[in-house]
């Protein structure tokens, strides 16, 4: 049987490199998007449209379906809680209902913000019990939840939980990570700039490409297993082990780009922030290594010196 696999959020930071990695791994893949979708190369599909989804399965008829798609901002998702739980959890329900009807794999991103992130708590294990600090954790969460609970004892679902992510962009706002770059050239052109920059909060910063190689290989591995798959893991973890502040990650970009960091000032933990973010969320990924799964990452200041190297001056 051929093997096909369809991406939801095709357009977005990690859909494109997922797509990416089906392609180079000898899968027939397709992309949805919705706002940013080119037909043909990426269709359009609303996923508030049982109909259209179902319609979609029915004409490609995917082996898996990778759920990249998502409101994936916590400040964004503060400014539009009812469009935030429509994308995160209600349309993850709904694709999870016509995949499973089907007999289609459904894996399920998620993140590392479904923990509180206290000091002291990390790592956290796949089993560990979640306590999201935000709307963003909380919607994930549920969709997690959503997605298991319609595909209970099948084994047509699993949920893949990553931290923050970084990699080729279109624009570097697509990244909390990437965006940085712009705060360094920021804070170098003008040393009175005081552009406040975290070095609170402990993040792990994974690269899209190695996320893309992971879900594929859980993806195959799990269609392997055919029937014996509902004995298996239903929540998986990936992330990167390098542990930095943003403020560090500037640091290592100013580097890179030969740049003062003269202009940026680091700041402690924002007790008033509108959006609570977590300390240290990092997350265990025994069950992947378990699996069999190759868990290595590539080099975070190795990446961006590649990247970076044409601007330095």
């Amino acid at each position: 049987m051929a093997k096909t696999a369809l991406v939801t959020g095709a357009t977005g930071l990690l859909g494109r490199q997922v797509i990416r990695a089906f392609d180079n791994a000898g899968w027939t893949v397709v992309g949805t998007g919705f706002s940013r979708a080119t037909p043909p190369s990426i269709l359009k599909l609303d996923l508030e449209d049982q109909d259209a989804i179902e319609n979609t399965l029915d004409e490609i008829k995917p082996r898996v379906i990778i759920h990249c798609a998502a409101n994936r901002f916590p400040d964004k998702c503060d400014l539009d809680p009812d469009g935030t739980r429509a994308l995160n959890i209600a349309a993850s329900r709904r694709l999870a209902l016509a995949a499973c009807s089907r007999s289609i794999f459904l894996l399920y991103l998620s993140t590392d913000y479904v923990f509180s992130g206290r000091p002291g708590e990390a790592p956290y294990e796949a089993s560990s019990t979640p306590n999201p600090p935000n709307l963003y954790g909380q919607t994930k969460l549920a969709g997690e939840k959503a997605v298991l609970e319609v595909c209970e004892n099948t084994g047509l679902a699993v949920v893949l939980r990553v931290p923050v992510l970084y990699g080729h962009a279109e624009t570097n706002a697509e990244s909390a990570v990437n965006v940085l770059v712009d705060a360094v050239w920021k804070a170098a052109q003008d040393k009175d700039a005081q552009v406040p920059m975290d070095d609170w909060s402990v993040r792990y910063p994974t690269n899209t490409e190695d996320v893309a190689r992971v879900v594929v290989d859980i993806a195959s591995r799990y269609l392997d297993a055919d029937e014996a798959r509902v004995a298996m893991p239903k929540v998986t973890q990936f992330s990167a082990e390098q542990r930095l502040t943003k403020y560090q990650m500037c640091q290592i970009f100013a580097d890179i780009l030969g740049l003062p960091l003269s202009g940026m000032v680091a700041k402690g933990e924002d007790k008033d922030a509108k959006v609570a973010r977590p300390y240290d969320t990092h997350l265990s990924t025994k069950v992947l290594k378990d699996l069999g799964v190759d868990v290595r990452t590539m080099d975070f200041t190795d990446w961006w010196k590649r990247e970076l190297n044409a601007y330095r001056r």
